[in-house]
């Protein structure tokens, strides 16, 4: 199963396909999509929407796992993110793909089995997991690839619930 985990963003979106076969998670690729703060909103928005569109037809995921938005104090940020939030889904629906969200609480919880786990040590458990050399750079890539892991993990878990190999 091949998973791609997003980290939205509107000047930087974290991406991160993580490959889960049996029991064992690798990480396929990862990176980000940064856009110039310069340009109009709606051509930021397309620019992540052609892109997350590009990698899912090149690498053909079987799920696109999101990360949910929470409050945030600065309510223009918050919408920015939520309108990227949307460009994301709108490409993930449109190849067709199985849809997952997670709220960062989730995402800590499933890879560091702590929900207050600092940035850093997250860093260190996608590394850990991943079986990568270094932990993967920058941040949004290293939380994209987190998000994944969390899917993957839950997905298991739901997996052996209803009966399946996992």
């Amino acid at each position: 199963m091949l998973i791609l985990g997003v980290d939205p963003g509107t000047a930087i979106t974290g991406y991160g396909l993580v490959e889960k076969q049996g029991q064992r998670l690798a990480a396929h690729t990862y990176g980000v999509i940064r856009t110039p703060a310069r340009r109009p909103l709606s051509e930021r928005l397309k620019q992540i929407y052609d892109q997350i569109t590009a990698l899912i037809e090149e690498h053909r995921p079987d799920a696109l796992v999101v990360e949910e938005l929470f409050f945030n104090k600065n309510t223009r940020t918050a919408l920015a993110v939520g309108q990227a939030r949307g460009v994301i889904l709108l490409a993930a629906a449109n190849q067709g793909l199985t849809i997952a969200e997670y709220t960062p609480l989730q995402v800590k919880m499933a890879v560091v089995g702590y929900g207050r786990a600092e940035k850093r040590q997250v860093q260190e458990m996608v590394r850990i997991l991943l079986r990568l050399k270094n932990t993967p750079k920058p941040d949004d890539a290293a939380d994209a690839l987190a998000i994944a892991i969390c899917y993957a993990h839950s997905w298991r878990r739901t997996g052996l619930l209803m009966g399946g190999e996992g």
